[in-house]
């Protein structure tokens, strides 16, 4: 919708950090011990110390703590990049985008417009600020950033497939399934728009829909999404046993994979396996800590299992964790706890 401290450390402080970057100064202090965790990261910083009006070196260190997710610190490598050479489009675009990426849908908006007026006709900036009104729902605004795109490359595969998801958001699945086959004729290889056709198709109970979740996980092995998309198609269709080895493939390839281990712990529940099913949500519990419904599923195995007493603690938490999560609180009621 993701880089072992490297991965988890920066991602936390980016996200800490990034409210507090949004409205401050530009100016980037390069002696914050972050920029010598990583050897490359080091260079292109002694480098700017030596040329500290080189825009594109702060490009380039923004793009490396980008990847490291360290957010804050790319936010303002990008905005120092703009500010020096005002007339880089891809300065402004790379502000846009992750502002994009924290949710920041106006300010993102407004960073990609800068991008378009320093290169009117680049494709990409129309592309990207079509997303951000699809995501605010301006479906006519996204619509005509996209056509723009599309008349300066009528060939151009995620043109298409923008609008396919644009009319999929409109519940019009007809014309997104036009689209994104459009997509597909235009680039072969068009992974995301073989996995929304395969997500049409089995919408549909179309066992055509296997075959696109096929063709889109030879195409990348290492993303299990299509594997759990095949799961569930078998699971919708009563095929259990199939559903079960679709989830159990995403679990061996990806053992994080949240939503194969609740939909595993649902059909074992099915199947009165209550002690298998409780595994897979205690396993969750593990994996996110901060997952409601993990612990309200778990807690109805220890209810299921006769023991109160945990099941009541997960209720509780599960309760605690989201106030506004009905079920724990009607489980609860039922026990006759507070």
């Amino acid at each position: 919708m993701k880089c072992a401290w490297i991965k988890y450390l920066p991602a936390l402080l980016g996200f800490i950090l990034f409210v507090g970057c949004k409205n401050g100064t530009t100016t980037v202090a390069s002696n914050d011990p972050i920029f010598s965790s990583d050897a490359r990261l080091k260079n292109v910083t002694d480098q700017i110390n030596k040329s500290p009006k080189d825009a594109a070196l702060y490009f380039e260190r923004g793009s490396m703590l980008r990847k490291l997710r360290i957010d804050t610190l790319a936010l303002k490598d990008f905005k120092m990049a703009a500010t020096l050479d005002a007339n880089q489009a891809q300065y402004y675009s790379a502000v846009g985008d992750l502002l994009f990426e924290n949710k920041d849908i106006t300010g993102s908006i407004d960073w990609i417009k800068k991008a378009i007026t320093k290169n009117p006709e680049d494709p990409k900036a129309h592309l990207k600020i079509s997303k951000l009104f699809l995501c605010l729902k301006d479906y006519p605004h996204s619509f005509s950033e996209i056509n723009i795109a599309l008349r300066h490359n009528p060939h151009n595969a995620e043109g298409y497939f923008l609008k396919g998801m644009v009319y999929k958001d409109m519940k019009d699945t007809a014309q997104a399934l036009s689209s994104f086959e459009t997509a597909r004729q235009e680039d072969p290889d068009y992974r995301d728009a073989i996995i929304q056709i395969g997500l049409i198709y089995s919408a549909k109970n179309n066992p055509l829909a296997l075959k696109y979740f096929d063709d889109a996980f030879n195409k990348d092995s290492a993303d299990v999404m299509p594997l759990y998309a095949k799961g569930e198609y078998y699971q919708k269709n009563k095929e259990d046993a199939k559903a079960k080895e679709e989830y159990k493939k995403c679990i061996v390839r990806n053992n994080r994979y949240v939503d194969a281990y609740f939909n595993m712990g649902y059909i074992l529940m099915q199947e009165d396996s209550v002690e298998k099913s409780f595994r897979q949500y205690d396993i969750v519990t593990k994996i996110s800590p901060l997952n409601a419904p993990a612990y309200y599923n778990r807690g109805l195995c220890n209810e299921l299992l006769n023991k109160p007493k945990d099941a009541i603690a997960d209720y509780h938490q599960a309760r605690g964790l989201d106030t506004g999560y009905a079920l724990p609180k009607e489980a609860l009621r039922r026990l006759r706890v507070k």
